[in-house]
């Protein structure tokens, strides 16, 4: 349900944005040029928005991963993706790093973290994921901040 108190960020400041959105557009690039497979980085965008609890960009990247071909039971454990035999090691690199960023709050990106990514990620791949986790947070805060409508 909208909140008539709160005002759509996105509207309220377009040209803001519409340059998020271009930011978005040039990390998926990045991402690709550097070998990430788009249903990973669909995961990735997921498991951001799990984390912050953003359920607008959670049903988006949801029904887009899906259209790509993901497989469900990948989408189900996700929250648990360490738990599971589901995920290659790219995959949980990955989904290390991006955790990492996105709980900066929780004590910054350690070294443990950062390193055990980078040990299995070329320097390309950890930077991608970090702009992707980077601009993923950045529509959360949008999304959570305008409370963009989900369902009735």
């Amino acid at each position: 349900m909208t909140d008539p108190q709160r005002v759509d960020i996105g509207k309220q400041h377009p040209a803001a944005y519409k340059t998020l959105i271009a930011l978005s557009s040039q990390v998926e690039e990045a991402a690709a040029t550097a070998g990430l497979d788009p249903l990973l980085v669909e995961l990735l965008r997921i498991r951001t928005s799990q984390i912050n609890g953003c359920a607008f960009c959670l049903r988006m990247h949801t029904r887009d991963a899906l259209k790509k071909g993901e497989n469900p039971d990948r989408i189900a454990v996700l929250p648990a993706w360490a738990e599971t035999g589901y995920f290659s090691e790219t995959d949980r690199a990955a989904l290390r790093l991006t955790e990492a960023i996105t709980r900066v709050p929780d004590g910054h990106v350690s070294d443990e973290d950062f390193n055990a990514a980078a040990a299995v990620l070329a320097p390309d791949q950890v930077s991608a994921i970090a702009w992707l986790s980077t601009v993923m947070n950045a529509f959360n805060r949008v999304a959570i901040t305008s409370r963009y409508p989900v369902g009735n």
